[in-house]
């Protein structure tokens, strides 16, 4: 028994990806070995407006899909008031992020609005 734990402290090392939720665990990328593509920042966007909302529905739209993660505790005010007040960043497969800042130029940046 305590070789396989021994065993298990030697192997373990952190795995991004290991609680995507739902569809988005089958539409991330995977590498040549089977882990998940490494996520590559795409923007902050403070979803006062909902432009977190959409700019997720319009990279799904064109099969990128994305991750958004709420800095500092901006989950607590998530799930307290509904927003995070902090913001949320998203991120995109690395090997997309091309495209996805391709797909955003069109749309304001939080700083310009």
């Amino acid at each position: 028994m305590r070789s396989m734990e021994k065993d298990m402290d030697e192997n373990a090392k952190p795995q991004w990806g290991r609680d995507l939720p739902g569809s988005l665990q089958d539409q991330w990328p995977k590498t040549e070995n089977g882990d998940f593509e490494e996520p590559a920042f795409l923007r902050h966007c403070m979803a006062l407006d909902m432009d977190d909302a959409l700019l997720a529905n319009m990279l799904g739209a064109y099969g990128i899909p994305c991750v958004k993660q709420y800095p500092n505790d901006g989950q607590f005010g998530k799930l307290i008031l509904g927003m995070s007040g902090t913001g949320v960043d998203v991120y995109v497969p690395k090997s997309m992020l091309e495209d996805a800042l391709t797909l955003c130029e069109g749309v304001p940046d939080d700083e310009n609005l």
